[in-house]
Parts: structure tokens; sequence; C-alpha cells
């Protein structure tokens, strides 16, 4: 029983290195367009809402997988539902509106769940990431729109690609170590 729980708490850290090389990535092509006043032909951050059904996919998977939900699991699940509709919310009210200040919304935004999801299972690298979101989103307030985008694209490194990478190691050598 002591065994199949551990096993239930293993993180994989999947969808951390997924969303942190989408926002880098979506940050960095932003950048870019406007640092070289380039047309990529599209929104380049609507690649997020087709990331959303993989994940939403994956999620509905591990969750007919699992054997009970923890406390922890199901407050991580409600964080997580909430900053989404947050970040729905904001990009809509960006799309609609326009406003060059978003970008330090979101950095502040990002910086919420990472560090509440750190708090909870005692993960250094994502509380260090939700802090360095907060930060960044304090700098933005002072740096133009291009600046902001090389911060939120490092929000995305520290926040979820250097934390998943850690989980999904972790997993790995575990995973290994109980085969």
């Amino acid at each position: 029983m002591i065994g199949k729980v551990k096993q239930d708490y293993i993180k994989k850290g999947i969808a951390s290195p997924v969303w942190g090389v989408l926002v880098i990535l979506c940050s960095l092509v932003t950048w870019a367009r406007v640092q070289y006043n380039f047309n990529n032909g599209f929104d380049i951050w609507l690649l997020i809402f087709f990331a959303v059904i993989p994940q939403i996919y994956f999620s509905v998977k591990e969750k007919n997988q699992k054997k009970f939900v923890a406390h922890d699991d199901s407050t991580i699940t409600f964080v997580w539902t909430a900053f989404g509709i947050c970040i729905f919310i904001a990009t809509f009210y960006n799309s609609k509106y326009g406003n060059n200040v978003m970008s330090t919304i979101f950095m502040m935004l990002y910086g919420i769940p990472t560090f509440i999801t750190g708090g909870i299972f005692k993960f250094k690298p994502m509380i260090f990431g939700g802090l360095i979101c907060w930060v960044f989103s304090i700098i933005s307030i002072y740096t133009p729109a291009p600046i902001d985008m090389l911060l939120m694209a490092s929000c995305g490194l520290f926040a979820w690609l250097i934390p998943g990478i850690i989980l999904w190691t972790n997993y790995q050598k575990q995973k290994k170590a109980h085969v």
C-alpha cells in the first residue's frame, strides 16, 4: 500500500517542459517580430490553445490511472485550473482592448501557481521559478515591450522548463529504480 502511494506521488514533469518551451518560443518569436519588424502571418500565442488539448487529454488519462486522489492533487488541480481561467480572461481582455502592459500581468500570473505548487510539494526549483516570475513582472513595469518578451521567455525557462527537466529526470531515475 505504501509503495502504491509513493508511486502515485512521483511527478513525471511532462507538462512543465512543454509549457516552458511553448512560452519561451512564443515570447522569442514575439520579441523577434517587434525587434526586426516582420509579420509571421498569425498570432504565435494561439499555439497555447493548441497545447491545451493534449494537456487535457494527458491529465484525464493520468487521473483515470490513479487509484486514489490525494488532497495535494486536488489542491493543485484547483490552483492550475484557476490559473488557466485567469490566463484565458487576461488573453481575452488583451485581444479586445490591446493593452500593452499585459506582459506584466501574465508574468505575475505565471508566478502564482508555480510558487504554490512548489510550496505544496516542497520543490525549490518551482518556488524559485515563481519568485523569478514576480521579480521579472516588477522589472517589466520599467522596460519596453520587446524586453518584456525576453523577460517572459526567462519566466518560461525558470518557472517551467528547468523545474520540468528536473522532475522528468527524477521520475526517470525512480522509474528505473523500481523496475
